[in-house]
């Protein structure tokens, strides 16, 4: 640390780091302030002559290329930036919880609606594509007559049933 500000002292009055007197342990800091800018240490140079490294400091508050503000000319943000941020967000959600919670949820009340609806004779056509006439309607299951001719009949489940192609018109 006492390395340390000898080095700044050193750096900031304009003389080399390398013939800054080394301070022991024993030696406390000159009795001066501490640089005004920040002081960014560089990594250690390679050997020099005596064979003891030498470390360079900085003092730069700008990023390298970047150019100082004229005075009161600060950069800032748009006065209702983080106000339009905010708006957009909520909007961002409200899209998403229509598309992807209202509308499929929706669907299946009315594909329930429609499962509950459906009676005896009712046409149907399940998910795989196999359409029948309806024969019995149960909790678990509901059975479905697929041929005239040879009488053939199957059972499925209430949720494999996808559209009921005569719906009763009672008006």
């Amino acid at each position: 640390m006492q390395n340390f500000w000898i080095l700044a002292e050193a750096s900031a009055a304009g003389t080399p780091a390398a013939s800054a007197p080394a301070a022991t342990a024993t030696e406390t800091p000159a009795a001066s302030t501490p640089p005004a800018a920040p002081v960014k240490e560089v990594a250690p140079q390679p050997l020099n002559d005596t064979g003891a490294t030498t470390t360079t400091t900085t003092t730069s508050t700008q990023a390298p290329g970047s150019h100082a503000p004229a005075p009161g000319q600060e950069k800032t943000a748009p006065a209702g930036s983080g106000i339009l941020q905010i708006v957009f967000i909520i909007v961002i959600f409200a899209v998403m919880y229509f598309m992807f919670i209202r509308g499929p949820k929706k669907q299946q009340q009315q594909q329930q609606e429609m499962i509950r609806s459906l009676q005896k004779n009712d046409r149907v056509r399940t998910v795989g594509g196999i359409i029948g006439t309806v024969i019995d309607v149960k909790d678990e299951y509901i059975t479905l007559k697929i041929d005239e001719t040879n009488n053939t009949k199957i059972r499925v489940v209430p949720g494999a049933i996808s559209k009921n192609l005569a719906p009763d018109t009672k008006d």
